[in-house]
Parts: C-alpha cells; structure tokens; sequence
C-alpha cells in the first residue's frame, strides 16, 4: 500500500574481502580504492538494473557504477590503471608495471550536482516545492477511503447492481462494493511495482525527466477520472491506476533532495515522507468540500482544479528543480579528498616556457581546488552530520605554502580511506552482505520476511479498502460513517507524527525487537479488528494502525539494507515489494467471501489473516532470534573479529547462516 519508505540514503558496508596488510593497498590504483579498503560508504539504489548481476557476488562485479561510478580498475582520471596488487605478485621478476587497457569512466560525479554549487536559497526553495507537490500527489490513491462516499454517492458502478438490489434502496450493492475496492486494488499493485521501473528511469535519465513523466501519468489519471462518466468505457480504473503510477515517480525522484543539505537529510527525508502521508488528506478535503456543498464540488469539478498540481510539477520541474541528482554526502567527501590528492600530485608544467606564467596556472589550479574542498567543508562541518563529516578531510596541503619549491613528481597519493563509526545495534547488520542477490533469495531470511510483508500489505489495503463496510457490519452503519471520518483525519497525522520518532526507533532497538514489536502490533490489529458491538475496540483498532502503517513500511526497508546489503537492495526489496504488491491481487477474493460468502461478515477473514500474520510473523521473529543469538555468540568468541559490520558471512566460508 505505500511507496518505499527509507530513513537514510547511504551508509557504511563492509567490502566482502581486502587486503590483510597495509603495504597489500598502497600500490594500487585509485579507483581500487572502494574495492580495496575494508569499507565503503554506499548509497541506497532504487534501480534493479544497476549494479551486479542476480547471480554476482558484489566483490566479483567490477562496475561500481551503482553507488560511485568507479571501476576497479579505472583510475578518476579515466586513464588505464596498473594492475591489481595480485597480478604483479605472480610475475615477481618483472619490475615494470604491467598496464591494462580499460575503457575511460565518467568520475563518480559526473552527472550529478554538488549542493554548493547551488545557492542556499534556491535549495531551500526546492526542498519547499518538493514538500508541497509530494503533498499533493505522491500517496492521494491512498486516501480511498474519504473519496469511496463520493464515488458511492454519484452511483459510480451503480449500474451492476441487481434489479432486486436496487428496489430494496440499498447504498452500495455487492458487485459495486467488489468493483470499487478493484480499483483501489489495482492502485496499489502499480504503486509497489512501478517502484521498480522508476528507479532504472531516475538512473537513467534523471530526477527532472523522471518528475515530468510523473506529470503526465498525474494529468492523465485526472483527465480519465474526472471525465469517466462521459466515456464510453470504463475511465475509473485507469484513472486511478494513472493517479497511482505518477506517485512514486513524484516521490522517489525527490529523495535525492535530502543532499541539498547534508547536514540535515534526515530531517528533509523525513518532511517529504510526511508530505507523502499527508497528501491521503486531499481526498479528506475534497469529501468534506463535496458534503458542506450538497454535491456542487463534484468529481469533474474537483479533477478539473486537480490538473493545475501535474501543470505546478511540470513548471517547477523546469524552472526550479535540478536537472540532475545532488552528490551524496559520501560523494562530496571522495571529491573533496580527489581535489586534495590532484594538489598534492600537481607540479608545473614543464611544457610552459615562462617561468611566471608557469607559476600563475599552478596558483590557479590551487585556489580552484582548495575553493572546492573549502565550500564542501562549510557544507558537511556543521556539527551535525552524523556518519560522513567534512572533518575526515585532510586538506592541510593548501596550507603549505605556495611560493616553496613544487614538489618532486612521486606516485599518485591515494585517498583515505574513512574511519568506520561504531556499529548500530541491529544485530544482523552484514550477515548476507557481499552474497549474489540469487543466492540471497534461496535463504530463510528473504522468504520469511516476503512471506511477512506479502500478508501485511494485503492486511493493510483489505482494511482501508473496506474499512467502512466493516464496521457497518460490526456496529452500525451510521457509526461506521463517524469511524471512516476519523479514520480519514488519523491516517496524515499518524503519519505525520510517528515520521520522526521512526528512525531513532530503528537505531536504539535491535532488528529481532523491531520485528517482535511488529508482529505483536500487528496482532493485536487483528484481534481489535474482530471485536463486534465494541466502539472502543474499533477507534484502538484506527489509532494502532494509522501509526504501525508507517513504521512497518520502514522498518521492512531498514532490515532489507541491515541484511541484504546496498548493492542488491534495489533487486532483493524490490522483488519483496513487487512480490507483495502482485499478492494485492487477493483482495478481490477476500471481498467475494466476506461480501457473497459470509453475509459481509468481515470476522471470518479477519480471523484468518490474522492468524496467518502470528504465524509467519512468528516464524521471522523466531528465526532472526536465533540467527542473533548465534552471531552474536560468534562475535563474543572473536570468530567474526570485525564488529558488527563485518562480512559476516563469506560464500567461500563453510558458515551457514539459514540456509
């Protein structure tokens, strides 16, 4: 039922091997760098294209393009490399370097912008746009439940009602009960699995481009919404299915908008998921506008004023959004410590005759590069980053002073390699890192937590698809009226509040304690779901889901990146949400039994996923209990030797961990 919900965008992983020994790196070139030091700082990637292949090993895959755009064996400057360390080992004869043609790569800031290259002001100012358009149109598909009354109102589907069904007055039909909860259905499979092409189009084309396109799926949608009564088809569902599918290109192309300050990209990944949440309101407004005026603002009407938000997205898209992604703060750290070791590598050349002219581009090239590393350290030093920080810059170098000698031309300085921060306190962090995605797919712990999330979602979008219906059934339809409303009112500002206490939830407990807390909650919603004649029951059963909904979502992201690792995340959480998302599908079955079976007796249902949520729900805790226990056993004993974040677990090695 929601987008990927993230609370960071980069982070530490552990390469699976490297060098034992100091002396074993120092020779190598500089795009070996991410492959040779015992950790890399990685971004998260949306994109299941990108990186290596289903059934490679990330240290086996030598384009890095995923995360840096470096090759392992490309030095920045794109020129061809000297040979691994291990290549000239079994020629010890030889002492030339032997040189391996490659094909040049783009530096890994290529095609993105650094945020001080962009006034504060205009930062400031996308960050606001981004926030408002996210609030109008990321998640509006998910506000079903205020605009259902309306649709029911103006006989939306009224039409597949029976003749006996029509003479009794009834206010909604089976058939049309079935064929509107359809269409929020089908809304919700296209906003999991369109996650997935989003990504590879960001990467390919993108934040600006992938903005636009989600544009056009917004007009459409609202053009086929609005105007479905006159249509000789049925324009309602591919209305909806459009208003879904331009959702995630809105939402996810603005997480790269978290770099503009980063300093503060948990905040700003935090406003624009709450703009993410909040924006189910708009159908919430538009039901009380359409009630306190006796139908005059009606669905054309409203869809009508709608299509001036895709016109704004288009507009700020091409006037105040950036045409590519800003630099993360890992990337603004490589480049600064480049431009450091460009100056320290510098001499004058020998090509210019005069001596003065000689001096006057070196001077040039100096500030040039020190302007660089000095706007990226004003950028990152603010007191605040919490993980890369411009103070593991080492730019002592453009305080030598100018005037001395040049230094004599010495091999090529490296870039250092960044202090690894403590560890989190997940538990499992690491321990499938460095394994192909396939071979990650094969274990307990990818078809335990899919199995999870595939129940969940279901759960989820069963409830607010027929949230009103239920409690007809439960209490009475005139409360169940009062119950939608405040449920309507409780999904943005649970979301909204529980936003910012998510990610200091996901770091302070262990990953077996998120995933207990979740399965119980989840529990609990069943049973408060199953209560009749219990008003109590159902405004608890409203409050634990508005608030467990984000959170969920959340932390099935964070434990695919603790577990998984960066570089698979866009293949392996990309399949569990597409998985789950195509499982949406049975909802159309779970309408049929609680609407023709059982009477609209919703219990029966929600008894059995309830009962299947515990169970598998169980069946994860209970695994990823053991596995806990049994690393950390592992850890206390010293056999993994290397914290938390350690590859924890090597295909080569005889250690099986659930498999």
């Amino acid at each position: 039922m929601s987008l990927p919900r993230i609370s960071f965008l980069e982070g530490w992983e552990r390469n699976p091997t490297y060098p034992s020994d100091d002396e074993d790196y120092q020779d190598l070139p500089e795009g070996s760098v991410s492959s040779s030091f015992p950790s890399t700082y990685s971004r998260l990637n949306f994109n299941p294209y990108a990186g290596p292949g289903w059934n490679e090993r990330p240290d086996d895959h030598d384009d890095r393009s995923t995360f840096l755009n470096l090759s392992p064996t490309t030095t920045r400057e794109g020129r061809a490399s000297p040979a691994p360390v291990s290549a000239r080992a079994q020629s010890p004869e030889r002492h030339e370097p032997v040189h391996v043609e490659v094909i040049a790569r783009k530096e890994p800031w290529a095609d993105t912008t650094g945020a001080y290259e962009v006034s504060a002001a205009r930062r400031i100012a996308q960050v606001c746009t981004a926030v408002v358009y996210c609030f109008l149109a990321a998640g509006v598909v998910f506000g079903f439940a205020a605009i259902k009354p309306i649709l029911i109102r103006e006989n939306v589907y009224r039409n597949l009602c029976t003749k006996a069904e029509l003479d009794e007055g009834v206010d909604v039909c089976d058939r049309q009960e079935i064929r509107l909860n359809l269409m929020f259905t089908i809304a919700a499979v296209v906003t999991n699995v369109s996650a997935l092409p989003v990504g590879t189009i960001l990467d390919a084309y993108g934040p600006r481009v992938s903005g636009i396109i989600g544009s056009f799926c917004l007009a459409i949608g609202a053009l086929l919404f609005g105007t479905a009564h006159k249509l000789p088809f049925d324009g309602y569902i591919p209305g909806y299915l459009f208003l879904a599918l331009g959702g995630p290109f809105v939402f996810i192309t603005s997480f790269h908008l978290s770099n503009t300050f980063p300093a503060r990209s948990g905040l700003i990944l935090s406003m624009l998921t709450g703009a993410f949440d909040a924006s189910s309101a708009l159908f919430l407004i538009f039901r009380l506008l359409n009630e306190h005026t006796d139908g005059l603002v009606s669905i054309p009407s409203f869809f009508a004023v709608y299509l001036i938000v895709p016109l704004f997205i288009i507009i700020a898209q091409i006037f105040i959004m950036p045409a590519n992604s800003y630099k993360t703060a890992g990337q603004l750290v490589q480049q600064a410590e480049e431009q450091v070791a460009d100056e320290t590598n510098d001499h004058i050349d020998d090509s210019v005759t005069d001596q003065d002219e000689r001096e006057r581009l070196r001077k040039d090239r100096r500030l040039r590069r020190q302007s660089i590393v000095n706007q990226i350290q004003s950028l990152l030093d603010d007191g605040t980053a919490s993980v890369v920080s411009a103070t593991t810059i080492d730019d002592t170098v453009f305080h030598i002073d100018a005037h001395l000698s040049p230094p004599k031309p010495s091999p090529p300085v490296l870039p250092k390699s960044h202090p690894q921060p403590q560890p989190s306190q997940g538990g499992v962090w690491g321990v499938l890192h460095g394994r192909s995605a396939l071979n990650q797919l094969r274990t307990p712990w990818f078809t335990l937590i899919t199995a999870f999330t595939v129940l969940m979602m279901l759960r989820i979008n069963y409830f607010v698809a027929t949230l009103r219906s239920q409690y007809s059934y439960l209490l009475t339809p005139h409360t169940a009226k009062t119950i939608n409303t405040f449920f309507d009112i409780a999904l943005p500002i649970g979301g909204l509040l529980s936003v910012p206490f998510i990610g200091t939830f996901l770091d302070t407990f262990q990953t077996r304690t998120v995933l207990l807390i979740l399965v119980s909650t989840a529990t609990a919603i069943g049973i408060l779901g199953c209560i009749p004649d219990s008003l109590p029951a159902a405004y608890g059963n409203i409050i634990l889901f508005v608030l467990y909904r984000p959170f969920y979502y959340t932390a099935v992201s964070d434990y695919a990146a603790k577990v998984f690792g960066f570089q698979t995340f866009g293949k392996v959480y990309g399949l569990v949400i597409c998985l789950a998302g195509v499982g949406n599908f049975a909802q159309a079955g779970l309408d049929a039994l609680t609407l023709i079976v059982f009477g609209g007796d919703p219990i029966p249902v929600n008894v059995g996923l309830t009962l299947l949520v515990a169970v598998f729900g169980g069946g994860l805790v209970a695994f990823v209990w053991v596995m806990t226990n049994v690393l950390e056993k592992e850890r206390v004993d010293g056999v993994s030797g290397q914290g938390e974040r350690a590859p924890l677990l090597s295909e080569t090695e005889g250690r099986n961990y659930g498999v």
